[in-house]
């Protein structure tokens, strides 16, 4: 367990570890691609491990340099080969369902299985187009969750899917498949979900358009393809990282930080938005666009902050920061409203009730629904014993807030953060001192 005391300001500069979406796909698309990938800045969390000890059994060498960078040497797109064993995805959803696009092409069996969090994740939102495809996925206990069994096919077909939902997992599983398949391969999503694999795999030689549509939604076409080429990849900061050191920033009083080299893409930086509509006082910096992903240092300081609505297509931007929104919001003056995010029922933990449980022991005012919560926000919060129920998201969220409340904090299973975040704590730590 973790002590969280209130803290006097925070000030300083911190540099936070890759991005973690971007991290696995370096990985994959480094292992089917020609040649040697480098991987600069790589998120060594036990979910990216989980995405490297997949291809390691699939007959990639992937090492780490004396300098942190990771290389891929790469066998081409059909150069994977059978895992002598199941393929263990740990606690990543984003392995499992990527990786099943993949595995769905190859000339062999494989089987993916996680731990009890991860087998017990809905899956279905994959297989249904998979095997559209033509793949042959079965859930091995028949609950559409992992253990998975894939019987690989080299002969998928290209589809148009309509995705129920804003997905980068579902739209990703699929463009990955279609990379493999006999024709055009398109997606059509009711909102842009945040796009690193189109912009990834571009970036290594795949024939990819998106088009946004008149009313909001997004079309993504994929060509089959011959081959992908290696590159050198700069992983930014992981703007999931950097969320809760700008909402630690802007709740503690005569708090300055410095977060550098912030990856910024509109599709997955929500928060920012959501901070700025707040009343959030953050200034971009050193703005720069890297393997065509934007970046920013971004300047945070204290402020007073008020309630707003979250929802719609802003949703699939902040689906993984809304526990840290959350906690904001309790300390906002007036009312905050998050819906059409019934896809935190899904993530690590059911997040609707593990933050309103978590934020009802500290004091706040908070109301779950169906697809979100309501939070009456501007009571004064109290240390309280969290419980993230092994969900690093709910952990360092609820360690930020007992910064910012009266008393004492304690954060169980605290080393459920190194899932994202290996070092949370004492970095945290480097800014209160």
């Amino acid at each position: 367990m973790r002590q969280i005391k209130s803290s006097s300001p925070l000030k300083g500069e911190i540099t936070i570890p890759g991005d973690k979406s971007i991290s696995h796909r370096s990985i994959m698309f480094g292992a089917l691609a020609k040649g040697v990938t480098s991987v600069r800045h790589f998120l060594e969390g036990a979910d990216c491990l989980s995405t490297i000890g997949c291809f390691r059994q699939m007959g990639i060498e992937i090492q780490k340099e004396s300098d942190g960078r990771i290389l891929v040497h790469g066998k081409g797109i059909r150069g994977l080969t059978a895992p002598a064993a199941t393929l263990d995805v740990g606690n990543s959803g984003t392995t499992t369902r990527l990786i099943s696009g993949i595995l769905s092409a190859q000339n062999f069996t494989s089987v993916l299985s996680g731990d009890a969090s991860l087998n017990s994740r809905p899956m279905g939102r994959i297989i249904h187009p998979l095997s559209m495809m033509g793949a042959q996925i079965k859930s091995l206990r028949g609950n559409d969750c992992a253990p998975l069994q894939i019987d690989g096919r080299m002969d998928l077909h290209g589809i148009h899917y309509d995705s129920p939902v804003a997905s980068a997992q579902v739209k990703s599983a699929i463009l990955l498949a279609g990379l493999y398949a006999d024709r055009e391969t398109s997606v059509h999503e009711p909102a842009l979900s945040r796009n690193h694999t189109e912009l990834m795999l571009s970036q290594f030689g795949a024939d990819l358009h998106t088009e946004i549509l008149k009313d909001g939604s997004a079309e993504i076409r994929i060509s089959p393809c011959e081959e992908l080429y290696a590159q050198d990849i700069l992983v930014p900061g992981d703007i999931s990282s950097a969320a809760y050191f700008i909402a630690a920033a802007l709740l503690v009083p005569g708090s300055e930080v410095l977060i550098k080299n912030v990856g910024i893409n509109e599709t997955r930086a929500g928060i920012l938005k959501v901070c700025k509509d707040m009343g959030a006082d953050i200034t971009y910096l050193n703005q720069n666009q890297g393997a065509g992903e934007p970046t920013a240092d971004l300047l945070v300081r204290s402020s007073s902050l008020h309630g707003v609505c979250i929802e719609g297509t802003v949703i699939p931007t902040l689906i993984d920061e809304i526990p840290m929104i959350a906690v904001l919001a309790a300390f906002a003056k007036g009312q905050t409203i998050i819906r059409d995010a019934a896809e935190l029922k899904v993530k690590e933990t059911d997040r609707i009730r593990t933050v309103t449980e978590n934020l009802k022991a500290m004091g706040a005012d908070v109301t779950p629904t169906d697809d979100g919560m309501i939070i009456q926000g501007g009571k004064p919060l109290h240390g309280a014993e969290i419980h993230p129920y092994m969900d690093h998201r709910i952990a360092m969220a609820f360690a930020v807030a007992g910064l910012a409340s009266e008393g004492e904090t304690t954060i169980l299973e605290e080393q459920c953060v190194d899932v994202s975040y290996p070092g949370f704590f004492e970095a945290l730590h480097t800014l209160t001192v």
